[in-house]
């Protein structure tokens, strides 16, 4: 009797030191992030960025290795949502109040509210809706993710530190406009791409790993460069995966039609 419950605590322990490691990271994600807001508060909004930066990555990872060591958690869920508030809701609106928005008074401290809530409610929407069954609808999140909003309120600031402005941009007129158009899409139940189910042929392989490398190269080179292009890439594929969305959307309810009408065949 005695060896099945020993059994049992081997499981228990084999499956709680899964979950350590993921989050670790999620946690060391957090220190990242809260580590930003004290770059910004010196006045090192390069380092600032790169943090954040630094954030959004081990946020990727956190997640993709919990689940290919199978150290998935309701713990480690509830606390990566935590942790995109903090690195991607609560330090880049604070990186921008100490770059730009203070000289607005109580209404930039406005918009960083607005933003930091917005946040929030995406991410208990998320946690909500990814109880749900999966479908071909796993392919889109509802929404800009929280990371992607993040690197967006920072755009104007990547771009200027990127020297990509070479027109004078009213920087008072702009950030105000990326914080309110965020937070919007943010709420939203736009349709954006998640990546999460990304099928590469075995002959593709190698291009996408060189892709990588070149990506990443050029990132250690050129990095703010590098981060407002890549940003301007997203928002372009914000429309493709709206109608992309759209039309799977037809061919599924086309489906679900012809299914409906092959059952009252039968019956």
């Amino acid at each position: 009797m005695e060896k099945p419950k020993n059994n049992l605590k081997i499981i228990a322990n084999k499956k709680n030191a899964r979950v350590i490691l993921p989050n670790m990271l999620t946690l060391i994600g957090v220190c990242i992030g809260l580590t930003s807001i004290r770059f910004s508060f010196n006045a090192q909004f390069d380092l600032a960025i790169i943090a954040i930066i630094f954030a959004a990555l081990f946020d990727w990872l956190d997640g993709r290795i919990a689940r290919l060591i199978k150290g998935t958690s309701e713990v480690g869920k509830e606390l990566d949502s935590l942790a995109d508030v903090i690195s991607f809701g609560v330090a880049p609106a604070f990186i921008m109040y100490f770059w730009t928005l203070s000289s607005l008074g109580k209404f930039g401290w406005l918009l960083c509210l607005i933003y930091v809530s917005c946040v929030a409610l995406r991410l208990a929407r998320f946690n909500v809706n990814s109880n749900q069954e999966p479908s071909w609808k796993d392919n889109f999140f509802e929404g800009v993710p929280s990371p992607a909003g993040g690197i967006l309120v920072l755009s104007p600031l990547i771009l200027n530190l990127s020297n990509f402005d070479y027109i004078k941009i009213d920087y008072n007129i702009i950030v105000p406009i990326f914080f309110i158009l965020t937070s919007l899409l943010l709420i939203s139940k736009f349709p954006s791409y998640s990546f999460k189910k990304i099928v590469i042929q075995r002959k593709a392989t190698i291009f996408l790993l060189f892709g990588i490398v070149l990506f990443f190269g050029l990132l250690l080179i050129y990095p703010f460069n590098i981060i407002a292009i890549s940003a301007v890439v997203y928002v372009l594929m914000l429309p493709i995966s709206f109608f992309h969305y759209q039309k799977l959307k037809k061919q599924n309810q086309d489906k679900d039609s012809i299914e409906d009408d092959d059952l009252e065949d039968i019956l």
